[in-house]
């Protein structure tokens, strides 16, 4: 589950990331327990985003089974795709 708190925090990080930063570096920090996962934009082309920012798609995860699947529910994410958009 990502809480609206956690939702807010990432917003924050992949809507305004700071000048010359990449706003995942320190990711794993912020969030231990949520699983991260980097592709392009391109690699996510037929899933639908649960946000979307001037320089990444945000897609939450479902990993609760044996294979994850992309979810539009923040209450049974276990983790996240962030794709770059170029």
């Amino acid at each position: 589950m990502i809480t609206p708190d956690e939702l807010v925090r990432i917003d924050d990080l992949l809507a305004t990331p700071a000048t010359g930063s990449h706003p995942l570096t320190d990711f794993r920090g912020a969030f231990p327990g949520l699983t991260l996962t980097r592709c392009d934009a391109f690699d996510m082309r037929d899933e639908q985003a649960f946000r979307e920012y001037p320089a990444f798609n945000l897609y939450l995860v479902d990993g609760r089974n044996h294979c994850w699947h992309i979810t539009q529910d923040p209450n049974t994410a276990t983790g996240i795709v962030v794709a770059a958009r170029t």
